[in-house]
């Protein structure tokens, strides 16, 4: 059934932020047909938007599914002085805990919250060392379940058990790539970090790529232990080893890079790789400000792990960069936010991050109340000051209305949270018997 917004405003969240008042807009199949005053469409459902704002669904551009199940667990964890310390201590206990049950609940809320806080698309970076053979198939069966866009891969590691595990890791890659992929959940070729995968590693995941004409998605100097492995024990940068390998594509994503340096960004450039500034992670791990994004050509922004909601992540973003004394504003971080959709053109078929005619109607409906005119010159701030996931009133993705006035549409979201729970609880016991 064809949808048709009536009499609503327009915010374009891509640079120059046009914001067009009172138009309506059709949506044929999953595309936006016409834009137009007083337009008709026999049999549409028919939504009454007069004070509304519909402007481009919001991208999460690097996320871990596999933390769904966390929030609010306190197990029993020794010190976490540094990034490794966390890691061993919290989230390598928590990935080996998960089976195929609890992959599945994680995808399932991960995409609820994300939807609900207006995201569209989400790129997720999964991790279960127990359940790796089929663990990306049940992370795409939650996006789909629930409507959501998403891209997802294994991160590719022998921090568990070596080479082998290193190779159990690609073989999930290139299986899902290969054939577990759909219209709506696409493939990347995951890696954890430099410092967990050996170059036998990295050249397995460069056949991976070629093979499957897939990117890495690989987190890059998050701690500067990665730096310092690197040159430890390969006598040479982290973006030089990855170029050895001709890991870098304009279709790879490298996440966080807090430790590169200025000519290791200059190297991603050129080979024109997403870069994904991930804030609230970077300030809850205690890991340094990265002060060299406006360096960055394809910055995106993603959470890490921290939920899906990218109003609340921006405004983060935003704040903690004037705190550092950066000097960007609010329409650098709402461009980067939208250039999300720059990646998902690379891997899905269509027009991605703007309401205009031809493009994927992935759109976000605000019911967002303006004490100031909103107006073109003023829109990134609207976003950044105003606009907030309790904003978000309708969502639409493919051209399916999948949130609608606030609620779910053909979900049971009470009885899967209900489920969520009982698995959590039983992850939570698991990862108390865990050694680091």
């Amino acid at each position: 059934m064809d949808t048709l917004f009536k009499n609503v405003r327009i915010m374009q969240t891509k640079a120059p932020f046009e914001v067009v008042e009172g138009v309506d807009v059709l949506i044929k199949g999953d595309k936006i047909a016409r834009i137009g005053k007083d337009l008709v469409s026999e049999g549409a459902n028919i939504i009454n938007a007069k004070g509304k704002t519909l402007m481009p669904g919001n991208v999460c551009a690097h996320h871990h599914y596999y933390s769904g199940l966390s929030r609010g667990m306190l197990v029993n964890a020794g010190p976490q002085t540094d990034l490794i310390q966390i890691l061993r201590e919290w989230w390598w206990r928590l990935d080996r805990a998960l089976d195929e049950e609890a992959c599945y609940y994680s995808s399932l809320i991960c995409s609820l919250d994300a939807i609900a806080a207006g995201t569209t698309s989400v790129v997720d970076h999964h991790a279960s060392p127990s359940y790796i053979k089929g663990s990306l198939s049940t992370i795409k069966k939650g996006m789909e379940e629930v409507g959501l866009r998403g891209m997802t891969c294994y991160e590719v590691t022998d921090r568990n058990g070596g080479m082998k595990e290193v190779e159990a890791g690609v073989q999930e890659n290139v299986d899902f790539a290969t054939s577990g992929t759909s219209d709506m959940v696409k493939a990347m070729i995951g890696g954890h970090a430099p410092f967990t995968i050996p170059d036998e590693g990295l050249k397995l995941m460069s056949e991976a790529c070629r093979t499957t004409g897939a990117g890495i998605h690989l987190h890059v100097a998050e701690g500067d232990y990665d730096q310092i492995h690197s040159h430890h024990m390969y006598g040479k940068d982290i973006v030089a080893r990855l170029e050895d390998f001709d890991l870098l594509q304009e279709n790879s994503l490298l996440v966080h890079g807090i430790y590169l340096s200025e000519e290791e960004i200059k190297t991603l450039n050129n080979h024109k790789c997403f870069f994904a500034h991930n804030p609230r992670s970077n300030m809850n791990n205690q890991i340094g400000y990265n002060n060299k994004l406006p360096m960055v050509d394809k910055l995106i922004i993603g959470t890490d792990g921290c939920g899906g909601n990218m109003f609340e992540e921006l405004k983060i973003a935003f704040f903690e960069h004037r705190d550092e004394k950066g000097p960007w504003w609010p329409n650098n971080f709402v461009n980067a936010l939208n250039r999300g959709n720059s990646l998902i053109e690379t891997y899905f078929d269509g027009k991605y991050g703007e309401v205009k005619e031809g493009y994927k109607a992935d759109l976000t409906l605000l019911d967002y109340h303006s004490p100031t005119p909103l107006v073109s010159g003023n829109a990134a701030g609207h976003f950044v000051w105003g606009m907030s996931s309790n904003s978000v009133h309708s969502v639409m993705i493919n051209g399916n209305l999948v949130y609608d006035n606030r609620e779910f549409v053909g979900i049971d979201v009470e009885e899967i949270y209900k489920k969520a729970s009982e698995v959590a609880k039983r992850v939570w016991e698991k990862v108390d018997t865990l050694a680091p």
